[in-house]
């Protein structure tokens, strides 16, 4: 059965009713691949999102990082062969450029890790997001970007709705006669498990020009 978490992002760690669902969905503890939103880099990444699941009790016996220093074939296998699978928050457009680089997003695609992604990781994951300079993308002209589509709806994750409200229904319309979007900030998670899906904090689905908040379900 498929498990995805789209994450915000956590000042602190993660609420003890996430920590538990992910407890129960990761079974398997032998491998986490976490896939570098900033590829060129070789450490201090992915420091925050390891610290979530060790505070929550979830330890790997191995860790690798994915990025430009690992061979592109060592990183197909590290993810074919993992149990759980991390696109880390930072740099969207990087991250993108990265899976496209290393031909990552149909074997994540076919993978039966659970996958996770914080951020950038979760926008990411999507099918696809609208990349504009009024969500804090270095561009002129707003264009859409195709994720790796392990649902087939958009997200926005780790942005401020609350005093942004009327500019994401904006920007997001168009793409919402097409696509759900799932929007959030800190603090959320939207869980996939099979044709399940669970609510954590703050989540509002944009559907058709409409925006609404969504009950809690975790």
């Amino acid at each position: 059965m498929k498990t995805h978490y789209y994450l915000g992002w956590f000042n602190d760690f993660f609420p003890e009713n996430l920590g538990k669902v992910l407890e129960e969905d990761i079974a398997d503890r032998k491998s986490l691949a976490m896939i570098s939103s900033n590829p060129l880099l070789n450490e201090d990444v992915g420091a925050a999102e390891r610290s979530w699941l060790d505070q929550a009790g979830i330890m790997f016996e191995d860790y690798h990082l994915i990025n430009y220093h690992v061979q592109k074939e060592d990183a197909q296998a590290f993810i074919q062969n993992a149990s759980a699978i991390f696109l880390l928050g930072g740099d969207t457009l990087k991250q993108n450029r990265f899976l496209i680089d290393y031909e990552l997003s149909d074997i994540i695609k076919k993978s039966t890790a659970v996958v996770l992604g914080a951020s950038a990781g979760a926008i990411n994951m999507s099918a696809k997001w609208l990349c504009s300079k009024n969500f804090g993308y270095p561009v002129e002209k707003s264009s859409l970007y195709d994720g790796i589509g392990l649902d087939n709806f958009s997200v926005l994750s780790h942005f401020d709705l609350e005093n942004n409200m009327e500019l994401v229904q904006d920007e997001l319309s168009s793409l919402s006669e097409e696509l759900n979007i799932y929007a959030s900030n800190k603090d959320c998670a939207v869980r996939i498990k099979g044709d399940n899906v669970d609510i954590l904090g703050n989540v509002y689905l944009i559907s058709q020009s409409k925006i609404q908040k969504l009950d809690e379900t975790l």
